[in-house]
């Protein structure tokens, strides 16, 4: 049997949400949501699915949800669905407080429901060659993450809008306490940080140096790290990581080879990944690759980082 899904926000993310689960044979949406009711009119008829103008009218037809609404109705949208045994994926950050996300972790397991966070760059090609990549834990990261602004999400600083992309990933990859952080940031055209520096000390030795710009003239989401004989860097973007290790033949005396594979999987879409990796682990009950505890873990991360500007 399909999985009745709705889409709730369909605005320029939602919208895509809603496409995705559309051309999924084991996928039904049944609504896509919106208080602007024209806006999900228009796209449900592109869809052939039903309009809604509150949640609440599909409380009872559906069996997952996408919440992709503003950050402030992350947690009240995701509470609703949760009481009601519905599955839920919501985009990042998970909620604004922890004391949110804690409550939504907590209905999950009551109700016995996934609850996944959108974190996208997860399921990027590159970041998924990455993990098949044997190495050792990295000594030093770097990671810009560029962008022009839009006027959209500018309800949040940049932390919680891009950086949190690249704490998730780093905090997967390190899997080690912080133990230090320092932070500087700047509003340049919203009323929050546009522009933010963080350097970030774990307990086994490992140093992140992470940037985010939503005020950029280009965009460029890259990252680099460093480990024993190896050096790793994945450009998000061409959904392709290089890798540069040690080779056994000395080119010069005392002078290894360098040796370097490319993997690029850039046709990849992460979002119809992520969608399908939600489906899969509805029905088979597993954990999910960026799980509740996953996204309240990198929102007390940015929320420490922004209480430092």
């Amino acid at each position: 049997m399909s999985i009745r899904c709705a889409v709730i926000g369909v605005g320029y993310l939602g919208k895509f949400h809603a496409q995705k689960y559309a051309a999924l044979p084991n996928a039904k949406l049944i609504a896509v949501v919106d208080s602007n009711r024209q806006s999900a009119e228009r796209l449900a008829k592109e869809l052939d699915c039903r309009a809604c103008g509150d949640l609440l009218e599909i409380l009872d037809d559906v069996d997952a949800v996408s919440i992709v609404a503003p950050t402030t109705l992350h947690h009240k949208m995701a509470a609703k669905c949760l009481r009601h045994g519905i599955h839920v994926l919501v985009e990042k950050p998970i909620t604004t407080t922890l004391e949110e996300a804690d409550e939504l972790i907590e209905l999950a397991q009551k109700n016995n429901c996934i609850l996944q966070v959108g974190h996208l760059e997860r399921f990027n090609a590159a970041v998924l060659a990455l993990g098949q990549t044997s190495g050792n834990t990295p000594l030093f990261i770097e990671s810009h993450r560029l962008a022009p602004f839009k006027p959209r999400a500018t309800d949040v600083n940049v932390v919680l809008d891009l950086m949190i992309h690249d704490i998730d990933i780093i905090l997967d990859l390190v899997k080690s306490d912080i133990t230090d952080m320092r932070a500087s940031g700047a509003s340049i055209l919203s009323n929050t940080v546009d522009i933010a520096n963080v350097r970030l000390e774990f307990a086994n030795g490992c140093v992140a140096n992470v940037t985010a710009s939503r005020v950029s003239q280009k965009s460029e989401r890259k990252m680099r790290l460093f480990q024993k004989d190896a050096y790793l860097s994945i450009d998000f973007q061409a959904k392709a990581l290089d890798s540069y290790r040690k080779g056994k033949t000395e080119i010069f005396p005392g002078v290894p080879e360098i040796i370097h594979v490319r993997t690029s999987e850039g046709n990849d879409d992460a979002l119809l990944e992520e969608i399908k990796d939600f489906l899969r682990v509805i029905r088979t009950g597993e954990k999910p690759a960026v799980s509740g505890e996953d996204g309240r873990r990198a929102l007390a991360t940015a929320i420490q980082i922004s209480e430092l500007f």
